[in-house]
């Protein structure tokens, strides 16, 4: 948890939920809509969806993390439905919008957990993923490591390994998630942190005046062809067939 913290009050990691906020926006059915965010952790997309005045579950398999999602709504004084369960247990009926953020590269069967996914979104209703992008991974050698051999031995794996955790990771492209979204219409691919990941200095992203600079040319990179493509986060938003 003290790890997870630290990571989102980053630059980058209050970029990443910054831009996820603004990217669903453009998509979002009018407030109130229920959103069910699987594999949620603390809920900190899911709270500033519950500012705009939507109802939000967070569903967790970690026992402490809907626990700081429910202390970080009651601080705001916010309704939450916080459930301590895996993404791959049964829940109770559909939504109109549901949230897979930050999951995918951590699970052995993505295409199963898409699948299930899609299941509880409302017929018409809306499915937001995010995962690390593998496109993305031999740039941050190259750029922030400067090292080239690095980068080109990670143009041909899947693999890599979070710092902030140090895990196994399994990367995948937007491509191959839109191929698992099964009757679904691909309504958005967007990119979140085109440019901040690749930025050496990390301590200048710490200055307000650059980081607000920064964050407008996050914003308007988001969606601007050829950015999403090898953006550290893929973020793709479907709608669920009606019929």
């Amino acid at each position: 948890m003290r790890q997870w913290r630290e990571w989102q009050q980053t630059p980058w990691g209050r970029l990443r939920y910054t831009q996820a906020e603004v990217n669903l926006a453009r998509h979002l059915p009018p407030a109130p809509s229920t959103v069910l965010d699987l594999a949620g952790g603390d809920g900190a997309d899911a709270l500033r969806l519950a500012r705009r005045g939507h109802r939000v579950t967070v569903v967790d398999r970690s026992p402490e993390m809907p626990a700081e999602a429910r202390r970080a709504f009651a601080a705001e004084d916010l309704p939450l439905e916080a459930v301590h369960a895996d993404l791959f247990d049964e829940l109770p009926g559909r939504y109109d919008v549901v949230l897979l953020h930050n999951a995918l590269q951590y699970l052995a069967d993505p295409a199963a957990a898409l699948r299930k996914a899609v299941s509880h979104v409302e017929p018409g209703g809306l499915l937001s993923v995010i995962a690390i992008n593998r496109h993305s991974e031999p740039l941050r050698p190259a750029t922030m490591g400067s090292d080239p051999a690095a980068a080109l031995a990670a143009l041909d794996t899947d693999q890599a390994r979070t710092g902030t955790f140090d895990q196994a990771l399994t990367l995948y492209s937007a491509d191959q998630v839109l191929a698992w979204l099964d009757g679904c219409e691909p309504v958005g691919h967007h990119g979140i942190l085109a440019t901040t990941g690749y930025i050496a200095d990390n301590a200048r992203k710490h200055d307000p005046g650059f980081f607000a600079e920064l964050e407008r040319l996050e914003l308007a990179l988001a969606d601007r062809v050829p950015y999403p493509p090898v953006a550290r986060f893929l973020h793709v938003v479907a709608r669920r067939d009606v019929g």
